[in-house]
């Protein structure tokens, strides 16, 4: 996993908690931090692996692309938009047309070995995880790239590319240099992870507090059919739970209010044979509209992990979930 016995290239999730944020980035080192502490408590979070940080730099050291891409920011105005966009999308293919270091494909295709456990049906979501030196607080939430439903090893590999690609997207650059950011001190980690088959299911949203009052004593669920990638864009209108705490502990039915939302699209796996596309949005059928897209127990289930992650961190949070159908 790591390159002649200095710092790793690869990490597993469950060797990682919130204090490797400098090496994976918020996002992978709070995945570990669920893995680690909480999955025996019941959160069940499906398990992954994340190029680590000295691995983006690595890769752009050792290929020199780095000394190209600072000179071409150095002389760009950021605030001239076609003069962002010609140097984003000209540092974006550098990367893409670099190949990776051998240590560097070595250790994914070891970890993809052994995460995939030989199952050709595999599905993996790969994301980008920001990580800026010295600055753990920086946020770079959404603004890379996310990749669903990709499989087999080469398409894992060229996504896991694009999502290095994607610390140099338009809206990341002006950002680090409206915010006082050196681009010298960001680098990107890669989460792999495998997806549970939420296209043939549920997925959605839920925070441990009522998000508009601020009510600390409920939890509130949104879920939708299929992809929770709708739900998170805002994409479609969810079915709503709100489930209160105190009763959830007592062992009892705790739903204080549920509303049915429309649920007019989702986002599903497409087929194998739509080239470049693994992923489409369609109409979900008006019988699955009908109806709630979780049952009761299914809520309540949900709401006893948001209360553990909740304690856990000691914060209100929000948790992205899906149902694995």
């Amino acid at each position: 996993m790591s390159n002649n016995g200095s710092s790793p290239l690869v990490l597993w999730y469950n060797q990682l908690g919130m204090n490797d944020v400098d090496r994976v980035g918020g996002k992978n080192a709070s995945l570990g931090e669920m893995i680690t502490n909480l999955s025996g408590m019941g959160v069940s979070v499906p398990n992954g692996f994340a190029t680590t940080a000295d691995a983006f730099n690595q890769f752009l050291d050792q290929s020199g692309v780095n000394q190209r891409i600072y000179e071409l920011l150095d002389k760009t105005d950021i605030d001239d938009v076609t003069q962002l966009a010609k140097a984003g999308a000209q540092i974006r293919q550098w990367i893409i047309d670099t190949p990776f270091q051998p240590e560097l494909e070595n250790a994914i295709r070891e970890a993809y070995a052994q995460l995939s456990a030989d199952d050709e049906n595999a599905s993996f979501a790969v994301r980008s995880s920001a990580t800026a030196e010295d600055m753990p607080d920086a946020s770079f939430a959404g603004q890379q790239e996310t990749f669903l439903n990709v499989q087999g090893f080469d398409a894992v590999l060229v996504a896991v590319k694009h999502v290095f690609a994607s610390l140099f997207n338009d809206r990341a650059i002006s950002y680090r240099v409206h915010q006082g950011y050196d681009h010298r001190g960001v680098a990107l980690s890669a989460g792999v992870q495998r997806m549970v088959r939420s296209d043939l299911a549920s997925s959605g949203v839920m925070f441990s507090i009522d998000t508009e009052s601020g009510f600390d004593q409920v939890v509130f669920i949104t879920s939708a059919w299929g992809l929770g990638e709708m739900v998170v864009q805002g994409a479609v209108n969810p079915d709503e739970f709100y489930v209160h705490k105190p009763t959830l502990a007592a062992n009892r039915p705790a739903i204080v209010r549920r509303t049915m939302g429309s649920k007019k699209i989702r986002m599903v796996y497409a087929p194998t044979q739509e080239h470049g596309k693994q992923v489409k949005i369609e109409d979900v059928p008006q019988e699955q509209r009908d109806i709630f897209s979780l049952t009761n127990e299914e809520v309540q289930e949900l709401a006893k992990q948001a209360v553990q992650i909740e304690k856990h961190y000691g914060r209100p949070m929000d948790i992205e979930w899906a149902k694995d159908g």
